[in-house]
């Protein structure tokens, strides 16, 4: 019984410290909607699903060190299915169907897709043989991964649905060329040019670009077709953009993002939450106006702040200094499941572990970046912190699968590198 819970004791502490300040500042940003109990209240409830997913992390742990791999692929269509079924009977919440109603409970499936997509691909990386040469693998790869993204899609929450892209590091890191990355990195910098400086311009920067490039390498002919290749591509997706942009985007989703590229002001429209959660932030100065003194806060200027923009209930209340220990915190925490995931013996373990710390990275970097003004705001949630019993429960899952893995360690017969 002792081996079953030995347990990463840093991982751990710093998983509760986050939790821990979740509980204080949903009840801070709540506080002024009735007297904390454990049963009423927002705080509560996020208090009362904290230690449900303590409950499943200990039964989680009392399961045999191989429960997940066996069932792996099993999770992943429950999961799959639970996606399928909101759409049939799931609710209308802030025009999204994400949520199945269970008498005064809401689930969200699109959290916990994130924990079974997770399996899927630590078992088809694992695999022997497996090769991101192999169109076959990719192929496979790409089904379990854009299947719930699409799903996600047609259910109107565009922002759970690019936590996806989040899988992206975990190739990468497991041997997909940096080349992919690359073409998405570049494809979001024409995309965002387009929209601040039109199509036109941007061809002819491109083309201006291209020709003084040669010019300084006409004399190494083999880059002339890679360049003008990259240069007609960045042209044509260029003059696409405006497209894609006025109809594969909501009306709500174009003005985020016109207001986060300063395309347009609209502080009491599409920018209202952006703007008054920077005021919020700012307010704060140094160290803070102190635990349930936050004037913005308690002053409701911002609709639901205790789900996705928690972030500026801390920096208000605590100032730089809790902001910085959030953040530090958060880092801590990824690069301490990165290091877990490097020792693992079993590559599934590895890219189960890698899987979630990619995740929570893109979560905490994407939330705190729009809370700032600096991302669009797309709708996720801050990991442990934002109140949702979907979110907290999701991850807490996640967190003690990971944790759990870890800890069996050292039954794995594999090598590290395998």
């Amino acid at each position: 019984m002792e081996n079953r819970f030995r347990i990463d004791i840093l991982a751990l502490i710093l998983f509760l410290s986050i939790a821990i300040i979740g509980i204080a500042s949903v009840y801070s940003a709540t506080s002024n909607q009735g007297v904390f109990t454990l049963f009423e209240g927002r705080s509560g409830k996020q208090l009362v699903w904290f230690c449900a997913s303590l409950f499943f992390g200990i039964v989680i742990f009392l399961l045999n060190a191989n429960f997940f791999e066996l069932f792996s692929i099993y999770f992943y269509i429950l999961f799959m299915l639970l996606l399928v079924l909101v759409l049939a009977i799931g609710v209308d919440i802030n025009g999204a169907r994400s949520w199945i109603k269970i008498g005064s409970f809401s689930l969200q499936p699109s959290e916990f897709a994130k924990y079974g997509t997770s399996f899927a691909v630590a078992t088809i990386i694992s695999r022997i043989g497996f090769s991101f040469q192999n169109k076959n693998d990719i192929l496979k790869l790409a089904a379990v991964t854009l299947i719930p993204m699409g799903l996600i899609i047609i259910q109107g929450d565009m922002g759970s649905a690019l936590v996806f892209l989040s899988f992206i590091l975990v190739f990468y890191i497991e041997g997909l060329t940096p080349a992919i990355i690359l073409l998405g990195l570049f494809m979001i910098l024409v995309f965002v040019l387009t929209l601040v400086y039109s199509a036109l311009y941007f061809s002819i920067a491109a083309i201006l670009l291209l020709f003084l490039f040669y010019a300084f390498t006409y004399t190494n002919k083999k880059l002339l077709i890679p360049s003008l290749s990259i240069v007609g591509f960045a042209i044509v997706f260029s003059m696409s953009v405006q497209f894609l942009f006025d109809n594969f985007l909501k009306e709500h989703q174009q003005k985020r993002i016109q207001v986060t590229l300063n395309l347009i002001e609209d502080n009491m429209g599409a920018g209202y939450n952006v703007n008054q959660s920077k005021i919020a932030i700012g307010s704060g100065g140094f160290s803070g106006k102190g635990f349930l003194n936050g004037s913005h806060t308690k002053g409701n200027f911002i609709p639901e702040q205790e789900t996705d923009f928690i972030f500026c209930t801390i920096g208000e209340e605590g100032g730089w200094v809790m902001s910085s220990i959030t953040i530090a915190l958060y880092i801590g925490f990824i690069l301490r499941l990165y290091y877990l995931s490097s020792r693992a013996k079993k590559k599934y373990k590895r890219i189960f572990i890698s899987s979630l710390a990619s995740i929570i990275f893109f979560h905490v970097l994407v939330n705190i970046g729009m809370t700032m003004g600096i991302m669009p705001v797309i709708g996720i949630p801050l990991p442990l912190i934002s109140y949702g019993g979907s979110s907290i429960l999701a991850f807490g899952l996640f967190i003690f699968t990971a944790l759990k893995m870890d800890a069996t360690r050292d039954r794995d017969l594999e090598s590290v590198f395998t």
